[in-house]
């Protein structure tokens, strides 16, 4: 009885040294796993049935309001997200340990036999050396970092899609009222043209060209009416809605941002801090890193520990076995071209990196530029064109009436007029999109509005 309980005591022992081995060979991997666990991943909340309604009934479209709907509701953000979800949860995989291994096996011919029943019973477990896993949690980790910032790129891509088919739908809505103003102005120059005809100051064409005007300006408008559908149909779209719900109409005018861009450089610095293309960049530059540092480790061999029971033994101490065994590293070629390979991918990044800066300085400067241009067509139009336009309509319509100049001067100076009026109302949007283009340059989202800034 008294060996029979001594020769417990050898097993206990073996199985405690062989899990202290392991936890005390797996603690530093183990820490940054708990640590990579810690991770928030953010939660997609479908919009409220409520909100739903309040968005669609409301008076007026607003930017803001559809843009965050939008970031709310697409399924492409959704899918990007759990893309991204997947790729943190590569993380635990690579930092865990693989799984220990228990394999029994027996003598046969000892069953039948009279002597002792042969059987062996192993339990082992595959340490990698120390900071490997650690390494290939990091290259996880950076991994889904990457994915993380692609995710941002896509929300700031698509918030610009937004703004833009919002200021699209801006422009259509004013040139449909400003086709309707002068559907009725041609109206109007019609029966001035019938009136002189009467009283023999007009020729009998005048009549008929006011009405070729006007049957050019209706297929102006049927095909604004298409263009309007269209643009409903693709915002709808971007909503998750069905393409011919409805939508609010927008505001009847754009308000021009206060401020002037900042200066180039600041616009530049403030871009390479929130740009997610450059954040995601230097993620795979730190994977890059670990990659190199995980390639010259590996030339450090692997430990296995286990420990066992063999009941062929006839002296109790010998049946209970524990060991250590590792792997010799010795093809050194092999693990010399796996160094060089992840330097070179490490300097392929680093080249990336300094274009992508350099990609970025330009594209701020350019929507920046373009920001300043659009900025000064608007108020040429305003305090030039749009004015100088309307009085040139007036004037030919007095000098046709007084018979002092012919009707086709007057319907050349409407057309003329009806031109620039469109055109500043496109102007006035395109100080919103070149402003979007530029919120995305810096790294800021288009249409929403910025701490400090009213949009």
């Amino acid at each position: 009885m008294r060996s029979h309980r001594s020769s417990g005591r050898p097993v206990v022992r073996a199985a405690l040294a062989t899990s202290a081995a392991a936890w005390l060979w797996s603690g530093a991997a183990g820490a940054d796993e708990r640590r990579h666990e810690a991770q928030a991943v953010p939660t997609r909340h479908a919009p409220h049935p409520s909100e739903e309604e309040s968005f669609a009934q409301a008076p007026v479209l607003e930017r803001a309001e559809l843009v965050r709907q939008v970031l709310a509701r697409n399924p492409s953000l959704e899918a990007a997200r759990l893309a991204w979800q997947s790729a943190l949860s590569r993380a635990p995989q690579q930092t865990a340990l693989e799984d220990p291994m228990l394999s029994y096996s027996i003598a046969p011919l000892s069953i039948a036999s009279p002597v002792r029943f042969g059987q062996v019973v192993e339990l082992s477990q595959q340490l990698p050396f120390p900071g490997k896993r650690g390494l290939r949690g990091e290259m996880a980790l950076a991994e889904a970092e990457v994915m993380r910032e692609d995710l941002e790129e896509l929300r700031l891509r698509l918030a610009l899609m937004v703004s833009t088919l919002f200021d699209d739908v801006f422009v259509v809505h004013r040139a449909l009222g400003i086709t309707h103003e002068h559907l009725q102005l041609l109206e109007q120059l019609k029966q001035s043209a019938e009136a002189q005809y009467v009283v023999g100051r007009a020729s009998q064409q005048d009549p008929l060209r006011a009405e070729v005007e006007l049957s050019e300006v209706l297929r102006e408008q049927v095909a604004l009416e298409s263009e309007r559908e269209r643009l409903r149909a693709q915002l709808n779209g971007l909503l998750h809605r069905l393409p011919q719900a409805p939508l609010p109409p927008p505001p009847t005018d754009l308000a021009m941002p206060e401020e002037e861009p900042g200066p180039s450089e600041a616009l530049q610095d403030l871009a390479l801090r929130q740009r997610p293309e450059l954040e995601g960049l230097r993620a795979r530059l730190g994977g890059r890193e670990a990659a190199v540092r995980l390639a010259h480790r590996d030339s450090y061999p692997d430990v296995r520990v286990m420990g066992s029971y063999n009941s062929m033994w006839m002296d109790t101490a010998h049946q209970f076995m524990a060991g250590v065994s590792i792997n010799v590293p010795l093809d050194f070629g092999k693990r010399e071209a796996a160094v060089r390979e992840a330097e070179t991918n490490l300097q392929r990044v680093r080249i990336e990196e300094k274009h992508l800066i350099n990609d970025i300085r330009v594209e701020v400067e350019q929507a920046r530029t373009r920001l300043v241009e659009a900025r000064k067509v608007v108020d040429l139009f305003r305090e030039r064109l749009v004015p100088a336009s309307r009085d040139e309509v007036a004037a030919a319509r007095a000098g046709f009436e007084s018979g002092k100049n012919s009707f086709q001067s007057l319907l050349e100076a409407e057309r003329s007029m009806r031109s620039v009026e469109l055109r500043a109302q496109t102007a006035l949007a395109d100080v919103q999109r070149r402003q979007a283009e530029l919120d995305r340059a810096t790294g800021n989202t288009p249409g929403l509005p910025r701490e400090g800034a009213t949009r």
